[in-house]
């Protein structure tokens, strides 16, 4: 995984038609690598190619059209010397991925998706994202009832450890997501956020993606209640991105490069000891 000396920024890439912030605008081969490449020069550590929509309630593309979406995209960044990541929760289409050129393999299923996901990153020896998720996009959010949601989370990330490990997945290649807004609602998301320690004292690297969540469009509504759109929620997602970085995440996968890293910057600047 990248270690840039700070939090990492990871710039998102959907190439998909039906993402909830912007679906459909990378879908052409130019401007996914138009954007990716800007994302990159603008100080991303990682780009994340998502050929599959994981927003509430998305219905989900077949292996092929998955690979159609990301293959030439990953191919081409990563000639160009970009760091990609592979957003999908199909080992087939992972194996692809690193195949063309992806480095690490971002799991928002954390492996229960696929059975053969562990076995394909084993054998690749690439770095794996484990989110924490309980169901797929279509009925997820009827999965959100937890006894204690940090403690729960925690837990079933474990297992998810467990079964990679077992697979013969260096742990050292493991980052842990808690998976804000899969299966959670906004009061579990900001418990989690308050409570990243106690996953860090896993041992794992931390991912933390908030950007442009329904739970930010909620906490950021208008006089009227109706939630701010995902593109005016730029601002709290770069709150986000400095609060975590001082709290120890590892890495931030966002939308928003620039902010968020120009972010994570001053954060860790605050924090430091230089004069």
């Amino acid at each position: 995984m990248p270690r840039p000396g700070r939090c990492a920024v990871v710039g998102v890439l959907n190439v998909t038609p039906d993402s909830f912030s912007d679906g459909g605008r990378y879908l052409d081969l130019d401007d996914a690598l138009e954007h990716g490449l800007s994302m990159w020069t603008a100080g991303a550590d990682l780009i994340d190619v998502g050929g599959e929509s994981t927003r509430p309630g998305a219905a989900r593309v077949d292996a092929a059209t998955e690979i159609e979406r990301v293959l030439p995209v990953i191919r081409d960044l990563s000639s160009a010397g970009v760091a990609v990541s592979v957003d999908t929760t199909r080992g087939e289409v992972a194996e692809a991925a690193v195949g063309a050129g992806a480095t690490v393999v971002n799991d928002v299923s954390g492996g229960l998706a696929d059975p053969t996901m562990a076995s394909v990153v084993a054998a690749a020896g690439v770095p794996w994202i484990l989110m924490h998720w309980r169901g797929h996009s279509d009925h997820m959010d009827s999965l959100a009832s937890y006894t204690n949601v940090v403690t729960d989370v925690r837990d079933e990330l474990v297992a998810r450890v467990d079964t990679a490990v077992a697979a013969g997945v260096d742990p050292s290649a493991l980052v842990l997501d808690p998976g804000l807004g899969f299966a959670k609602r906004a009061a579990h998301n900001w418990t989690l956020l308050r409570h990243l320690d106690v996953l860090r004292a896993l041992g794992f690297p931390v991912l933390v993606g908030a950007s442009r969540k329904r739970f930010l469009g909620s906490l950021l509504a208008d006089k009227e209640g109706n939630p701010r759109p995902p593109e005016g929620r730029e601002d709290a997602t770069a709150a986000i991105s400095a609060l975590v970085a001082t709290a120890g995440a590892w890495g931030v996968r966002v939308h928003d490069v620039t902010r968020s890293l120009d972010a994570v910057l001053v954060a860790e600047a605050l924090q430091g000891d230089s004069e």
